[in-house]
C-alpha cells in the first residue's frame, strides 16, 4: 500500500513538473519581442501575394521547359481501334463489297517534328526565359513594398506607444498637481478658478491619452494585417529604435547621380519594364518571321487484323501473320507557303510593331520615375536629418523650462494656465522629436535602399 502512495504521488509531480514547464515555455513564446527585421521576415514568409508570384514563377518555369521540348523534340502519338461491322462493307482481302459480319482491328504509331517555323520555337524558348526574370523581379518588388509598408507601420506604432507612455506619466503628474491645488485651495493660498481649471487640463489630458490609446491600437492593426499576424495574438516589438537616444546619422552628401545610375539597372521597376521591352522586340521578331513557309517532317508505321465472324466458312489467317502482312510506314515532309490569310498576319505584325512601341514607352517611363524617386528620397532625407537635429534642440530646451515651471508650480509661483501651456508645449516639443527620429530612420532606410541595401539587410 505504501509502494502504490508513493509511487501515485511521484507520478503526480513528474505531471506537476512538466505542466509548470510547458505553461513557462508557452509564456515564454508569448513573450517573444519582435524587432522589425523579424517583423519584416514574418510578413515575406506569410504574404499571400508573395506566394501567389511564387507560384506564377513556377508556371514561368513549366512555361521554359514546354517550349524547349517543343522546338527539339518530336511530338509522338500511338492509336489502336477496333470495330465490327454489321452490313454491307469492303472486303479488304478482295476489296469487293460484302454483306457478312466483319471484325477489324488497328494499330498505328506516328511522330513528327517541326524543321523550320521562322524561328518561333527559338523565340518562345526566349520569351519564357525572359518571363523567368520579370517574375523574379516582381517578387523582389512585392517583398521590397511589403518591407516598406511594415516599416511604416512598425514606425507608427512605436511613434503612438511612446506618446501614450508619455502621456501616461502627464497624467499621473497632473493628479498629483490637481491634488496639491486643492490643498492650497483649501488653505486659502489659490482661488476656485484655479482649482477648476486645473480639473479641465486634466481632463483635457486624459482625453488625449485616450485617443491616443486609440491611435496606437489602429497601428498595432494595421502592422498586424500587413504581418498577417492574428489578430488576437499579443504582438510584442522590441523598442530600441525609440529608446536611443539619438540614432545615427551622417552629414555626407549623397552623390544622386551614381545613385540614379545604379537604381535604374537595379530597380525591380527597371528590370520588370526592360524584361517587357525585350519581350515585345522578340515576339516583334517572331511576328516579321511568320510570312516564310513552314516545314516540317512526320513518319508513321500501322498494321491491322481482320477477320469475318459471320462467315463460319472462312478461316482468316492468323494474327501474326496479319500483324506482318498488313504493317506499312511512311514518312512525310510537309512545305506550308503562306499566300492569303486575310491580313492576320500583318495585323499581328501591325500589333506586335505597337506593343513594343508602347514597351519603350514604359521602359522611358520607369526611369524618369526612378530618377524622380532617388532624388525625392535624398532630399527627404536632407530635409529629415535637419529636422531632427532641430526636434532634438528644441527637446532639451523646452524639458529644462518644463523642469523650471514644474518645481515653480509646487511652490505656488506659476498660474495652473501657464503651467499648462508650458506642458503642452513640452508634450508637442517631445511628439515632434520623437516624429523626427522616426522619419529620418525612414527617408534614410529608403536612400539606402536605392544604393543597393534591401530593407531586410538594413
Amino acid at each position: 500500500m505504501k509502494k502504490k502512495f508513493i509511487s501515485i504521488f511521484a507520478l503526480a509531480m513528474i505531471f506537476s513538473v512538466g505542466t509548470t514547464a510547458q505553461v513557462d515555455s508557452t509564456a515564454h513564446v508569448r513573450q517573444k519581442v519582435m524587432t522589425l527585421k523579424e517583423c519584416m521576415e514574418y510578413a515575406v514568409d506569410n504574404s499571400t501575394k508573395n506566394k501567389v508570384q511564387q507560384l506564377d514563377n513556377a508556371d514561368a518555369r513549366i512555361n521554359k521547359r514546354e517550349a524547349i521540348l517543343k522546338a527539339f523534340t518530336p511530338s509522338i502519338s500511338a492509336n489502336t481501334n477496333a470495330y465490327y461491322n454489321f452490313g454491307r462493307t469492303v472486303d479488304p482481302e478482295t476489296n469487293t463489297y460484302t454483306n457478312i459480319t466483319s471484325f477489324s482491328n488497328g494499330y498505328s504509331i506516328s511522330a513528327g517534328i517541326t524543321l523550320f517555323d521562322g524561328f518561333s520555337a527559338i523565340n518562345n524558348i526566349k520569351i519564357s526565359q525572359t518571363a523567368i526574370k520579370i517574375g523574379i523581379s516582381q517578387e523582389d518588388k512585392i517583398r521590397d513594398e511589403l518591407c516598406l509598408s511594415v516599416m511604416e507601420a512598425y514606425c507608427n506604432v512605436m511613434y503612438h506607444s511612446e506618446m501614450v507612455e508619455v502621456l501616461k506619466k502627464k497624467v499621473e503628474t497632473g493628479k498629483k498637481n490637481l491634488e496639491l491645488i486643492k490643498k492650497q485651495y483649501d488653505l486659502g493660498q489659490k482661488s476656485y478658478p484655479d482649482v477648476v481649471q486645473t480639473e479641465a487640463d486634466q481632463a483635457d489630458t486624459e482625453y488625449q491619452l485616450i485617443n491616443s490609446t486609440n491611435n496606437l491600437n489602429n497601428a498595432m492593426l494595421t502592422l498586424k494585417s500587413l504581418m498577417l499576424w492574428p489578430t488576437e495574438k499579443e504582438l510584442n516589438l522590441d523598442r530600441s529604435i525609440i529608446n536611443d537616444s539619438i540614432p545615427p546619422y551622417d552629414d555626407t552628401e549623397d552623390a544622386v547621380s551614381e545613385i540614379i545610375d545604379f537604381a535604374v539597372n537595379t530597380q525591380p521597376d527597371a528590370l520588370i519594364a526592360k524584361g517587357e521591352l525585350r519581350s515585345a522586340k522578340i515576339s516583334l521578331n517572331t511576328a516579321k518571321w511568320q510570312f516564310l513557309p513552314t516545314l516540317s517532317l512526320s513518319g508513321g508505321w500501322s498494321t491491322s487484323y481482320y477477320s469475318y465472324p459471320g462467315n463460319d466458312s472462312y478461316i482468316s489467317p492468323s494474327f501474326g501473320s496479319q500483324w506482318r502482312n498488313n504493317a506499312g510506314e511512311y514518312v512525310q515532309l510537309n512545305l506550308s507557303i503562306p499566300i492569303y490569310d486575310r491580313l492576320s498576319r500583318h495585323s499581328d505584325l501591325s500589333r506586335k510593331k505597337n506593343a513594343y512601341r508602347r514597351a519603350q514607352a514604359q521602359y522611358e517611363q520607369t526611369k524618369l520615375d526612378i530618377e524622380a524617386e532617388v532624388t525625392r528620397a535624398v532630399q527627404d532625407k536632407q530635409g529629415a536629418m535637419k529636422a531632427m537635429i532641430q526636434a532634438e534642440k528644441r527637446a532639451d530646451s523646452q524639458s529644462e523650462t518644463y523642469k523650471l515651471h514644474e518645481k515653480k508650480m509646487l511652490l505656488g509661483l506659476v498660474s495652473p494656465v501657464e503651467f499648462q501651456t508650458i506642458s503642452n508645449t513640452y508634450l508637442n516639443a517631445l511628439a515632434e522629436r520623437l516624429n523626427a527620429r522616426l522619419q529620418y530612420f525612414l527617408k534614410k532606410s529608403v536612400v539606402e535602399y536605392y544604393k543597393g541595401i534591401s530593407y531586410l539587410n538594413q
